[in-house]
Order: C-alpha cells, then structure tokens, then sequence
C-alpha cells in the first residue's frame, strides 16, 4: 500500500517519472494550473463585488506565476531549455479541487481566512504529490529534484500559513482567556503527540505503521529539542494529533516570525519544516 493515498492525494499518480524533462514539464503545467485557476477565482469574486476575496486570489495568482518563472528557470538551467507541455504524460493533482472552487463561488460565509486555508490545503497536497514521486522514483535525478519540488511546496505552506493566520487575527477576536493565557511550552505538546502516535502504530499495519513510526520518533527527537520554546493554551494537551500537530506547527512560525537573533530564527524555521512535513504525512494517513 503507498504511503502517500488519502485525503491529500484523492488518486495516486499514474505513474513515475522517468526524466527531469518530464519532471521540469508537469511542474510548470501545475503551477500553471494553479495560477490560472487563482486567477479566474479572483475574477469571479470581483464580479460579485467581494474585493477583499478578489484581493486574496489575485496575490495567490501572483505567486503561483512567481513559481511558473522559477520552474522555467530550473529547467533552463539544468537542461538548457523550458519545459515542453508535450512532455506531461499523464494528470497531476488538480491544483483546486472542483468542491473548494464551487464553495468560495457559492457560499456567502467564504471569508479571506478560509480561502487561504483552501490554498494552504492545495500546497500541501502538492507537497504529498511530489513526497509521492520521489519515495517511488527510480532515477536518481529525478528522486532529487522531486525531493526539491516538496521542500518548495513545503516553503509555499508555511508562507500561506503565515498570510492566514495574519487573516485569522484579522477576522477574529482572540482576547479569550484561554488563549490569554497559555501555559504550556511545546516540548510537551511534543510528548503529548508521541503517545498518541504511538496508540495510532498499534491500530495499523504495513507501510503506514512504518510511517507512524518513523514520524513518532522524529517526534521524540522534536521533544527532546523544544523544551521551553513556544508557549500553548494548556487545554491544547486534551486535543487530538492532528489539532496538536497543526498549533505546533503554528508556534513553530509565530516563534520564527518574531525571534530577532539569527540563530534562534533558523532553529524555529527547522522545527516549523519539519511539524509541517509531519503534519502533511499525518493528514495523509488519517483516512487510511
């Protein structure tokens, strides 16, 4: 059974790459994809006289473009050409699933939060999408650079997490006394999530017992490093795993966000792409 199936990956890849050319091509058709799709939403949204939609979609079209240029950039300089549109053999990931697209048409509570969580959804399973070909990949080449394509889309998530939570702080008042007071640091939310993985291994078998495993004991080690960073509301600890890998991952960026000494900031943005790496897997596994 893949690793990678699910809720993230609606259908496994048809196949496995057999060139970076054919890598270079089917990258830029996503992206291309996504940009265009952004696009249209933004469109869509300023003919209904939601501006402050129409903004969103129109700076998440931007930089799906910025991403279209660096993939043509990538491949001129590995291969010395752009990439070749009759080199995609096969789909790749709708880069907006048709029912999120109808919903930020239809429904009247879309807000610009919820639309970045739509986006940051998308980015995370293009992260599954690539983690996918270069797990399965039998070209050196090809395994790396697709390995390269997931730690981008992993830097496209954390960019959009950080845009919708600024969205979040927007739209919503966070003056309640549970999260005023936060009195939990995330080594143990680290360990509270262990356990969890740990009851999660006993219930499965096969590749994704694997996976829990080796994501349990990265969380180990995620433990035993965290201890004193960040700072959670204590009823985080009652939550479920995917709650309590999505808020580490948050406080992983707000810390990044606001450390001022360089080593601490490169210290929190590792935790953050890691917790983001796992929540991705975890999200993927959880209707297996």
């Amino acid at each position: 059974m893949p690793l990678l199936r699910t809720s993230l990956l609606s259908v496994e890849p048809a196949g496995v790459l057999e060139s970076l050319d054919e890598l270079f091509a089917l990258a830029h058709a996503m992206e291309q994809e996504a940009a265009d799709k952004y696009d249209s939403l933004a469109k869509e949204m300023r003919g209904q006289g939601k501006d402050d939609l129409a903004g969103v979609f129109t700076h998440l079209a931007a930089a799906e473009r910025e991403h279209v240029d660096s993939v043509t950039q990538w491949s001129q300089s590995r291969r010395g050409k752009r990439p070749d549109p009759a080199m995609v053999r096969w789909e790749a990931p709708e880069a907006l699933a048709p029912e999120a697209a109808a919903e930020v048409k239809t429904s009247q509570l879309m807000t610009p939060y919820r639309a970045l969580a739509i986006a940051v959804r998308n980015e995370e399973r293009a992260f599954a999408f690539w983690s996918y070909l270069a797990a399965y990949s039998h070209d050196t080449e090809v395994k790396k650079a697709s390995e390269a394509m997931a730690k981008e889309e992993l830097g496209h998530v954390a960019a959009l997490r950080k845009e919708r939570r600024r969205a979040y702080h927007h739209e919503h008042d966070r003056s309640n006394a549970e999260t005023a007071l936060p009195d939990i640091d995330a080594a143990r939310l680290e360990r509270r999530l262990v356990a969890q993985l740990g009851e999660m291994e006993q219930r499965l078998s096969g590749p994704a017992a694997l996976r829990i495993r080796d994501i349990r004991q990265q969380t180990v080690e995620m433990a035993d490093a965290t201890t004193g960073v960040g700072s959670f509301p204590a009823s985080m600890d009652r939550r479920g795993p995917l709650e309590i890998a999505e808020a580490l991952v948050d406080g992983y960026l707000e810390g990044a966000e606001r450390s001022s000494a360089a080593a601490d900031l490169e210290r929190l943005q590792q935790f953050a792409e890691r917790a983001i790496s796992r929540l991705a897997w975890l999200r993927s596994l959880a209707a297996e």
